[in-house]
């Protein structure tokens, strides 16, 4: 007999079904032993009745919370004073025919049907693949995926096309600590895993692809916070032949088609969205990401809002510059020749534009410097040397000599908008398998030693922190 989602059971009044899962609850009322059985699309009230079947009815007397199960029995009605409007199958119940236990279960550390928001961190990303049983993480990771579908089809139409770009790649500077490979094949070199896919992305620019996407996994040796984790996805893509104003519009329209497809209950405040430059977000809201609410009690509005016209450089705390963003934006037409000339390099303003919602930063991008000269000149600003600049970039710099489109894009940080569409308050609470507020994964016990043998291998030999302390 095939197998029906409990989501499926109402439509089969009269029928017989069957149906697996775990079980919510137990529950006996003299007699009759009733069962809450749940899956991913639901969860069916199932009774077992004696005078129905005397075998099923002894099984369910052993049966216990989160064992799986597997039922098979009529689908009926439940009389109307006992009529659960909360719930999809909330008209029917099972009644139960045949049982067979699949599984048993040990009492599980924490209880999966709240919210999860009582139990210690620790404890909840230990036993994650339990804490993952809750209805509302399950709720969050089915968004995610509608999300994520929605976004590839929206960009496929524009027509963009979506391809990977490695993860073993160069560590180069671009803002934020690099995780590092080791190479076992090429000793004492180092791979770097890629803090985005910046460069790659314009390197389809340059090969003529026009229109890129990918939702891809960027990893950065950050410390981390609720909206923060070491490795994190964006939504990312690049467009040829465009202006600040061309990127904009379509990530505008996309963001809008989201909301309005997949969230429905959420009210956008302002459309098209409202423009702040950063110097009034600065002076108005003290925040280059301002929280531009009119009703901050209201968890279902959303107040988008584009931040332009940021500063290029800033100083460093050495007295020397440093990009705001990243070095390979270009700066405001305007101000493309104090580039090329270093000069007024503190009043140069960049192309870049952020997207903040409810006070959060979820995307960010620029039009880019698409000339050799331009992208040497940044890092002549920042202190780097001809050769060290050569060393670094020289791929990108050779890349561009061959005849560059003029290009730009954005990439969003998927987590932080999914969680502030879904009124988290963590990210952690929209990836599957997060890393606890100080970058461990309990589950897995990592990061964890390796072998000696391996060290010896990657031709690596580590030294004890506690015995080099001691010293």
């Amino acid at each position: 007999m095939q197998r029906f989602l409990i989501s499926e059971t109402a439509k089969h009044i009269g029928e017989k079904v069957k149906v697996a899962g775990w079980v919510t609850v137990r529950r006996a009322h003299g007699k009759l032993v009733f069962i809450d059985l749940r899956d991913r699309s639901g969860v069916l009230q199932c009774v077992f009745v004696p005078s129905v079947n005397k075998e099923a009815h002894e099984k369910a007397q052993e049966i216990r919370t989160e064992w799986v199960v597997e039922l098979i029995g009529q689908v009926i009605k439940r009389p109307e004073k006992m009529v659960n409007k909360e719930i999809e199958t909330g008209s029917v119940e099972m009644s139960v025919e045949e049982v067979q236990v699949i599984s048993k279960a040990q009492t599980p550390p924490f209880d999966v049907t709240t919210s999860g928001m009582e139990v210690n961190e620790e404890v909840r990303m230990k036993y994650r693949y339990l804490d993952l049983r809750r209805p509302r993480l399950q709720h969050n990771l089915i968004m995610r995926h509608k999300a994520a579908k929605f976004v590839r089809d929206f960009l496929t139409a524009e027509g963009f096309i979506e391809i990977e770009t490695p993860m073993l790649t160069k560590s180069t500077p671009e803002g934020s600590r690099d995780f590092v490979v080791p190479s076992r094949l090429q000793p004492g070199k180092f791979y770097a895993l890629p803090q985005s896919p910046q460069q790659y992305k314009q390197l389809f620019m340059v090969a003529g692809l026009e229109r890129y996407f990918q939702i891809a996994r960027a990893l950065r040796d950050e410390d981390v916070r609720g909206d923060r984790q070491f490795e994190h996805t964006q939504i990312d893509m690049e467009m040829s032949f465009v202006q600040r104003e061309d990127v904009m519009e379509l990530n505008e329209r996309m963001i809008i088609a989201v909301v309005q497809n997949l969230f429905p209950e959420k009210k956008i405040q302002e459309i098209p969205f409202p423009r702040l430059s950063y110097k009034e977000a600065m002076e108005k809201y003290n925040s280059d990401k301002p929280d531009i609410r009119t009703d901050k009690n209201d968890p279902n509005l959303l107040a988008f809002c584009w931040v332009i016209d940021f500063p290029f450089f800033e100083k460093t705390d050495e007295g020397g510059w440093t990009f705001t963003h990243n070095p390979f934006s270009a700066a405001k037409p305007e101000f493309a020749k104090d580039l090329i000339e270093k000069k007024n390099i503190g009043n140069i303003l960049t192309t870049q534009y952020d997207l903040a919602l409810n006070g959060v930063e979820v995307g960010g991008g620029s039009v880019r410097n698409h000339t050799p000269e331009a992208l040497e000149k940044v890092f002549e600003i920042m202190g780097y040397k001809t050769e060290e600049i050569k060393k670094q970039f020289s791929h990108m710099l050779d890349a561009f000599s061959f005849g560059a489109p003029p290009h730009g894009g954005i990439a969003y940080g998927f987590d932080r908008l999914l969680a502030t569409l879904l009124n988290e308050t963590s990210i952690r609470e929209v990836i599957a398998f997060p890393k606890t507020g100080d970058g461990r994964d309990l589950m897995m016990d990592a990061p964890s030693e390796i072998y000696p043998a391996q060290l010896k291998e990657l031709h690596i030999k580590v030294e004890n922190p506690k015995l080099k302390k001691k010293a």
